[in-house]
């Protein structure tokens, strides 16, 4: 939930579709070969941008969405940095509420890497920033939802169409212990949302899962983590043996969405599965 204002970046983009990845909730620790419940987190992402190279001729922009480092590791964040760099030089990133938004300023050499409201062709991508520091649970706060308006207004005034991105989930994906984490204001999210019809589409991570659903005729998403995957349906905390993975966005010059989630394959990952928590 920072204070900071608009921070905007343009990005050229060749062809009328702007193609978009998200990888979400690293977890990387302060050294190499860090483990969050069993899973390396660094050979895991390292896997999932090997499936991703393999299958995306062309990437316009990288997203991170929350939960770069486990524990806000100014380590973590240098070496994600030379990881995303092998896919992007066009990326960007939320703080989650693991993250340490002052260690991830002191990555951003060229000023961008923070950028909260991007430019791509026909599009806008709005990166809202829900981590409230010390809480686990998320919430906007009006500073970020008059950023979204103002964010909007321009892309109205340039006939743009927007995506909207943020690390905590504004709706329930019927995880209890997760939902308890949901953002708080989500209701006062969606009322601005719904005064802009150039919005396509809401992104969100922290939830390690795949979600994908429609609210009137626009998408709203979650992702799978690159490293361990949380169980769909658990009142309690349970990880899942699903294997880490990306998402892919294609973004049309004619404000439709097409988008899929990619997993890795044929390679093992130690996760413990009897764990009740992992904070």
């Amino acid at each position: 939930m920072s204070a900071v204002g608009r921070r905007c970046h343009r990005v050229a983009v060749s062809g009328d579709t702007v193609r978009v990845l998200q990888l979400t909730d690293t977890h990387l620790c302060r050294e190499s070969g860090g483990s969050l419940l069993g899973m390396d987190t660094d050979h895991s992402l390292q896997a999932v941008i090997s499936l991703a190279r393999s299958q995306q001729p062309r990437i316009d922009a990288l997203l991170g969405t929350g939960d770069m480092s486990n524990h806000g590791y100014l380590e973590a964040y240098q070496r994600l940095r030379r990881y995303f760099d092998q896919l992007c030089p066009a990326q960007f990133w939320l703080p989650g509420n693991h993250d340490d938004r002052s260690k991830m300023e002191q990555v951003d050499t060229d000023g961008t890497l923070l950028s909260n409201d991007i430019r791509l062709g026909r599009w806008q991508l709005v990166m809202l920033d829900s981590q409230v520091p010390g809480k686990v649970g998320g919430r906007l706060g009006q500073g970020q939802l008059q950023l979204l308006r103002e964010a909007l207004d321009e892309a109205a005034r340039e006939q743009l169409f927007s995506l909207v991105c943020l690390h905590h989930q504004p709706v329930a994906i019927g995880c209890r212990w997760l939902d308890e984490q949901m953002v708080a204001d989500a209701d006062e999210l969606f009322a601005v949302l719904a005064d802009y019809p150039g919005v396509r589409g809401v992104l969100w991570g922290h939830i390690h899962q795949q979600v994908d659903r429609d609210w009137g005729g626009r998408k709203l998403m979650a992702s799978p983590s690159t490293c361990v995957q949380f169980a769909p349906g658990s009142d309690e905390f349970r990880a899942d043996a699903a294997a880490p993975g990306y998402r892919w966005l294609e973004l049309r010059a004619n404000g439709e969405i097409e988008s899929g989630v990619s997993r890795v394959e044929g390679v093992s990952f130690q996760v413990d599965l009897d764990s009740h928590g992992y904070l």
